[in-house]
Order: C-alpha cells, then structure tokens, then sequence
C-alpha cells in the first residue's frame, strides 16, 4: 500500500510521519509483540516501552487493574535495558521501516544524558522521548517533571548530547502543565508529548487492601481523555513546537479531537490493550475523513478548535 501524502505530519525536529497515528510507550512492547495483530508498516511512529541504563524488574504483581473507563498500572519501569534494547530489539525494529522512537527514563541527570549518548549511535531511531516522570534520587524522589527547572535541565542535557529529534513527555500531575512545557522548550525539545498517567489508587473493599502491590498507579485510558485534552489545548496555545496528543485515545473521533485542540500527532496507549489493531482502524479512519472534508492535508485540522 503506497503512502497516503494527504496524512503527512511534521513533528519537529526534521521528523515526518507517513500519518499521524503512533503507539504509546509502555503499551506497545518493543513492537514484535504486535506484529501478528495489524501491520507495523501503517504506523506513524512505533514508540517503545521506556528503556533505561540498565535492566529493571519493575514492580511485583499485582501491577494491572481496571478502574471504571480505564486502567492503573504499576508495572515500575520493567525493561530490557538500553544494551539489550540495541542488540535484542533493534533488529527487528530495523526491518520495519516505520519511525523508531524511544522512550528514555533514569533517575538523575547524567542517567538521562548517557542513554541518549548511547541511543545516539544506534542505527535506526528516529527519535527520543524523554519520560520526566521518574523520581529524581538526588532530589529526594521528586519526580522531575513536577519542577519547570528539573525540566529544562533534562531537556538540556539531553539535547547536548544526541542529535536525533528530543521529544519531551510531560507529567500531567503538576499545578500549571504550560509551565513545564515553556520550561521543555526552552530547554531546547523540538517536541512535546502530554499527557502521561495521572496517579491514583485503587481499593478492594472486602480485604481493605490496595489492588495493586504498589499501592499508587498510573491511571489511563478513557477516564483521563478530558484531562488530556485540555492540557493538549493548553500546552498547543503556550509553545510553539509541535505537540503530540496522548490519553484515551480509542477511535478516529478521539484522535481528531486531538488534533483540533491542537496536536500535529497522537498516540494510542491503553486501546492497544483492548483491540490491538486500533492504531490501524484509526489510520483508516483518518485517511477517510481528510477524503469526506476535501482537504489537501490532515495538517489543516491542527489547533482548529474554536473558543469564540
């Protein structure tokens, strides 16, 4: 199937998406393990699950509930690690030809600039995203995407030594989110991606006990979409940079609502979960909307929401 340039997209950094339909990290694995359910070759952007220095055991179980209209997860940052990632997952991903991003996590500074160091020099990523919602151990534990100074020194140190595309994913667990995305901007991001999980418990009544073993977990799925959505509006009227949608994102409707509010791309997460071949439906049902409107570009929809 040849590429459709009506559903082109531009999301910083000299990255072009065939379309503007990619997969959130941390529901989509490292790819393969989807590669039986829709074609990897449609996507916009294959986004991996968070990868960090070393290999981490995450959490112990249970790590997944479902909440009305969502999901918490506590899975705690399980990966391969990024020397693993290169030579076990790479590989595969290489074949594809779809846009790699990778998802990068440390607990400090220097963890954060290293990896991307290390990802620099590995052929076939397209692009890094940086996850600042881990905590800062040097910091006490705050996670740094709460503080707009923390944000702004990742994204620096990040940039200073990579040069592939950075993409900042924000926190939505903050007071003001247009003050970390300034903060990422003028950090340096050449792209912002929001909204990552809102924390929340959840209770089994019966036993008086917490559902998941880590007590606090990242709410996503349906639940969060008006959240996201606003805090997309917001942030896409704050910088400049392009932004990419994330959060209860099931359907083409969801997705172009998105991008109205004002995001070049999206991301598909929890939906992954529930029907692995959403992402493809969406592509589909894009590509069917910019046919019905007569428009020459999917591009032309972007930040059209009307407030007056």
């Amino acid at each position: 199937m040849g590429i459709d340039n009506s559903l082109k997209v531009d999301i910083g950094g000299g990255l072009q998406l065939k379309n503007p339909i990619m997969t959130a990290s941390g529901t989509f694995g490292y790819g393969s393990e989807f590669a039986d359910y829709l074609d990897l070759q449609r996507l916009g952007g294959i986004v991996v699950k968070g990868i960090s220095l070393q290999p981490r055991p995450g959490n112990p179980p249970p790590r997944i509930v479902e909440t009305s209209c969502g999901m918490l997860n506590a899975i705690g940052l399980e990966n391969v690690g990024v020397e693993n990632f290169s030579s076990a997952k790479m590989p595969f991903l290489r074949k594809i030809g779809t846009p790699v991003i990778v998802n990068i996590l440390g607990d400090s500074i220097e963890e954060y600039s290293e990896l991307a160091e290390k990802l620099n020099v590995i052929e076939g990523i397209s692009a890094i995203e940086v996850n600042i919602s881990c905590p800062n151990v040097k910091k006490g534990g705050v996670a740094f995407g709460t503080d707009p100074v923390m944000v702004k020194k990742v994204t620096e140190s990040v940039k200073a030594r990579t040069s592939l595309p950075v993409i900042i994913k924000l926190s939505p667990n903050v007071t003001d989110i247009t003050a970390t995305a300034r903060a990422a901007e003028d950090g340096g991001a050449d792209t912002i991606s929001l909204i990552n999980t809102l924390m929340g418990i959840a209770i089994d009544h019966r036993t008086r006990r917490p559902k998941l073993a880590n007590i606090i977990g990242g709410l996503s799925g349906p639940a969060i979409k008006p959240v996201a959505l606003r805090m997309v509006w917001q942030v896409a009227n704050a910088v400049k940079i392009p932004v990419i949608g994330i959060g209860g994102i099931m359907s083409t409707e969801d997705a172009l609502e998105f991008m109205v509010a004002g995001a070049s791309a999206v991301q598909v997460g929890t939906a992954n979960l529930v029907d692995p071949d959403t992402a493809e439906r969406i592509i589909d049902g894009i590509g069917d909307f910019v046919e019905e409107l007569g428009c020459q570009s999917i591009q032309e929809i972007v930040g059209t929401l009307r407030t007056d």
